[in-house]
């Protein structure tokens, strides 16, 4: 059933009436999914900035039997002693365990393993230490100690994130000057189609605008339609992709689901395509009509 019937034009006859709907929901779905993975990227940065910051990571080579609580209560005790560490606490063989679950699977081998001890080492953000002075510290204590700085990780990911953000939105912004030339397309069609018709409408007085609104109001209507159909599927791709990757993932990779807010966006974008659509239409044929002698 439409919300928009033409009074004048049988614009519902156009036979490229029917493709529009269906290429407007290819638009909206693919600006749907490149919109859903910039907004997941930056969730995931926002999370990695607020979780790794202003920590470093102590990596002991499994100590000998017997000499795993001094040698890492001297590491601890040299970490204290710097300046712009605040806080530091060696993880339990239980915390490294579950840290490596995702890897090794669930089980005893924690007992069987040779595994490194970990500091979790809590540093001033404003003023953190200099980590190559903190590394000769904590040899000094431990040879063969190795301290992660999670900064230059983090600095990695965050580049790499806002490279595919980059990707996602020249993504979007082409879908949307995708969008608007098939509107012309179709409403240049239409307007050669219906030449005869609305000579008429001029001859017995209307105007340009009054024309105008039989085109972008059917545009409205298809643009509307298809929008709903490529955001269904969209939504239905989101699901399906967020669905296997927490399943398949099991800890490795990042939450990438949509919050309630970030859906919120998504359910715009039909109706900016709507807007778009009735927009493009209207100026078509404004332009179109200003050229006809």
């Amino acid at each position: 059933m439409m919300f928009w019937e033409s009074r004048d034009l049988a614009l519902n006859v156009d036979p490229a009436r029917r493709y529009l709907p269906w290429l407007l929901a290819m638009i909206v779905f693919l600006a749907g999914i490149a919109l859903a993975g910039m907004m997941s990227l930056s969730g995931a940065v926002e999370r990695w900035d607020k979780g790794l910051a202003g920590t470093l990571t102590v990596q002991i080579p499994a100590p000998a039997k017997g000499t795993a609580d001094r040698t890492i209560g001297a590491v601890i005790k040299a970490l204290k002693s710097a300046p712009g560490v605040t806080a530091a606490r060696a993880l339990s063989e239980q915390e490294i365990a579950v840290l490596l679950e995702p890897w090794l699977g669930s089980g005893n081998f924690a007992r069987d393993l040779p595994l490194p001890r970990l500091i979790d080492v809590q540093v001033r953000t404003g003023a953190a230490p200099d980590v190559e002075g903190l590394s000769t510290l904590v040899k000094s204590a431990a040879p063969g100690a190795v301290i992660d700085d999670h900064r230059k990780s983090l600095d990695r990911l965050i580049a790499l994130a806002r490279a595919g953000e980059t990707v996602a939105l020249a993504i979007v912004i082409l879908v949307v000057l995708a969008a608007i030339a098939t509107v012309v397309f179709i409403t240049r069609t239409g307007l050669a189609i219906h030449a005869s018709g609305i000579e008429l409408l001029h001859l017995i007085g209307a105007t340009d605008s009054y024309v105008a609104q039989q085109f972008q109001g059917q545009a409205l209507e298809l643009a509307f339609k298809g929008g709903i159909i490529g955001f269904g599927l969209a939504a239905a791709m989101i699901f399906l992709i967020g669905s296997a990757a927490g399943a398949l993932a099991s800890g490795l990779l990042p939450d990438l689901s949509l919050t309630a807010g970030q859906w919120g966006i998504l359910v715009l974008v039909p109706v900016a395509v709507a807007i778009i659509g009735m927009v493009t239409a209207r100026i078509t044929v404004l332009r179109a009509l200003k050229d006809l002698p």
